[in-house]
């Protein structure tokens, strides 16, 4: 296929030529009620911003422009079937695990995984079975699932109907996981991989084996987070003998706003063109530029630049850790003082998302490194940091399952009260998003040294002001 096409946005662009007359939705009506300061702003998306006329398809059931785009996406990741995602890789996930799983059966989760996975479990109402992460002593971070883990799971639970990863991690951590897919395939499992930092990892050899290479069963891809999509632009793609392609649309349709944005979708069509178009000259002088930034990083006193196990990552995300009395948000709150803005910050660490430039484009790196060398300049160093690890058992359930929740009564109780009692909460430190506990799960005095340590640092909880104050949501005993 000639994936220098992009047929939707080309569409879009076509009917925007030709000066329609809206009397239809949306409401800007192509872009005419834009005006005031706010219109140089607007004006231009506006005018892609249609609904399902004639000639432009319907996202839930795509015949023309858009089942093109779909065809094109397949091809060039080498799957059976790819849909656009315009809700974000949130709707992709909750599609993913409740196409694969239904109330009451077993699904295999890495506990270090995105909410929305899990939000998909308690949707299903499906019984998740957690897999431990390798915890990463130098970064402070949880990391891979191993292999040995999984197949301590898939014993103890042969009739699990997922296995459910995130690859690559927050930090661009990647893992074993072509080992994982084949043992569980051997065992009749599908896997279920959430790549939503993954999406350009077929553009180079350089680059970790995407998980679509791999042979995966399913795979979400945030477009929005490394290619020129926007935000919420998303891939799901599935490349599957166990899993169902109709019931995954099905799910889509139920999930997925039934007015999708055409902005949204045709910059998901022209962020396809784009990696397509990604040669081996632009990986070649990207790389060059990377190797450069982190040698200049890692030169600032005060600044230590983490190395990827084994040299195996993702090149774009690049993490630096403080080597000051300076904690990694406090890092992230002086680089913004000179407007330069990280995707997150943790305890320790302050993570880049680096851009997939072609050859003929700049970028400021320079900026990061003078700012930097400037405001380290008055910090001496520090200690160490003490690094709280990631304690969990490497496969581990829930005490109380979601049925028997809803006939719990639910109380409040200081956070030194909490240990061995049933949490009622999803704690979920944020940024990157990864829940501690999930409800159901006992609480340990090691999520309790946790949470407070997060607290210390500085985190936020998202629904978590009662976290923030000390005290936490347990079901009462019977």
């Amino acid at each position: 296929m000639n994936q220098k096409q992009t047929p939707l946005l080309d569409r879009l662009k076509k009917h925007a030529s030709h000066q329609p007359v809206s009397f239809h939705v949306p409401g800007h009506k192509n872009g005419y009620l834009a005006g005031g300061k706010e219109a140089d702003y607007f004006k231009g998306i506006l005018k892609l911003d249609a609904t399902e006329l004639s000639g432009l398809d319907d996202l839930h059931s795509p015949e023309g422009v858009i089942l093109e785009a779909q065809e094109l996406l397949a091809d060039l990741y080498g799957v059976s079937k790819s849909f656009f995602l315009v809700n974000g890789s949130t709707a992709g996930n909750l599609a993913m695990v409740m196409s694969a799983a239904v109330e009451n059966e077993t699904v295999l989760v890495q506990r270090n995984c995105h909410k929305s996975i899990l939000n998909g479990i308690t949707l299903t109402k499906a019984k998740p079975v957690f897999l431990a992460p390798e915890f990463n002593e130098e970064w402070g971070v949880a990391g891979e699932v191993s292999l040995e883990t999984v197949k301590e799971a898939i014993i103890k639970h042969p009739d699990a109907k997922a296995i459910i990863l995130t690859y690559p991690n927050y930090y661009g951590m990647v893992f074993d996981l072509e080992s994982i897919i084949q043992y569980a395939h051997d065992h009749g499992i599908p896997v279920l991989v959430d790549e939503a930092h993954g999406a350009h990892l077929i553009g180079g050899s350089h680059f970790p084996a995407s998980a679509v290479q791999l042979q995966a069963d399913m795979v979400v891809q945030s477009a929005h987070k490394t290619l020129p999509a926007m935000t919420m632009g998303a891939y799901l793609h599935v490349n599957s003998r166990i899993i169902n392609e109709e019931r995954v649309s099905k799910y889509l349709g139920i999930l997925q706003s039934s007015s999708p944005s055409y902005p949204i979708m045709a910059s998901l069509d022209w962020a396809r063109a784009y990696l397509a178009s990604f040669s081996a000259k632009d990986e070649e002088v990207l790389l060059e530029k990377i190797v450069h930034f982190r040698k200049n990083l890692s030169e600032i006193k005060g600044i230590k630049v983490l190395p990827f196990d084994h040299q195996n990552g993702d090149p774009l995300k690049v993490t630096i850790q403080s080597e000051t009395a300076l904690s990694g948000f406090e890092l992230q709150t002086l680089l913004e003082k000179h407007g330069i803005y990280t995707e997150m910050a943790d305890p320790y660490n302050v993570l880049f998302v680096l851009p997939l430039l072609k050859h003929t484009m700049d970028y400021p790196f320079d900026q990061v490194i003078q700012c930097l060398e400037e405001e380290l300049k008055s910090y001496g160093p520090a200690d160490c940091q003490e690094k709280i690890p990631f304690m969990k058992k490497s496969v581990s359930g829930l005490a109380l399952e979601q049925k028997e929740q809803d006939s719990r009564t639910i109380k409040t109780v200081a956070l030194e009260e909490a240990a061995g009692k049933i949490c009622a909460q999803q704690v979920t430190p944020y940024p990157p998003g990864i829940p501690l506990l999930f409800p159901g799960e006992i609480i340990e005095g090691e999520d309790i040294a946790n949470i407070r340590f997060q607290i210390k640092a500085g985190a936020r909880f998202q629904n978590g002001e009662n976290i923030k104050k000390g005290s936490i949501s347990v079901y009462q005993d019977i």
